[in-house]
């Protein structure tokens, strides 16, 4: 698991711009790093209601996390296809990193295994990395408890704090 103060290992996975239903290009951790903060919002499913909640209350801050030249990643196990379906049909601007293949969900230990009693997805859960791929600071939504996790104000703070050093 990636603790805070740790520096994220270098991974490549696509990413769903939400442009187009092959809208998709590969994100490497390494040749984004230097060009700002990154928020890594994990979450279990796409077209869920609660995940959907999640990243439109990203998508409605958006400008504070540009102003702060943040970079905001939605991260789930959904295939990039049904994420750029799903970034369209929710208008929420911003793209997502699909884990597919589980490397993500393993390498942050933010592996939730019985969705449904079947299939295994991201935990709740959000990583912010400085410009050099630092961890510092995470949340990560603990068993089944209800708690929608940190508002987005809270990540925002974050943000801002690494943005003034």
């Amino acid at each position: 698991m990636v603790e805070v103060g740790e520096t994220v290992p270098d991974f490549t996975v696509p990413m769903a711009g939400g442009e187009a239903y092959n809208d998709l290009e590969p994100f490497t951790l390494s040749e984004t790093l230097g060009e700002g903060p990154i928020v890594l919002a994990f979450f279990p499913a796409a077209f869920t209601s609660g995940c959907t909640d999640e990243m439109c209350a990203f998508r409605d801050t958006m400008a504070d996390f540009e102003a702060l030249d943040a970079r905001v990643y939605g991260v789930s196990v959904d295939l990039p296809f049904a994420l750029n379906v799903w970034i369209r049909e929710h208008d929420l601007g911003f793209p997502m990193l699909s884990d597919w293949d589980h490397e993500l969900v393993h390498l942050f230990d933010v592996v939730y295994e019985d969705m449904y009693g079947m299939v295994e997805v991201a935990q709740r859960s959000v990583f912010v990395l400085d410009e050099d791929g630092v961890v510092t600071w995470k949340w990560v939504r603990e068993g089944d408890n209800p708690e929608f996790g940190p508002f987005v104000e809270e990540v925002r703070e974050e943000v801002a704090a690494l943005h003034r050093t």
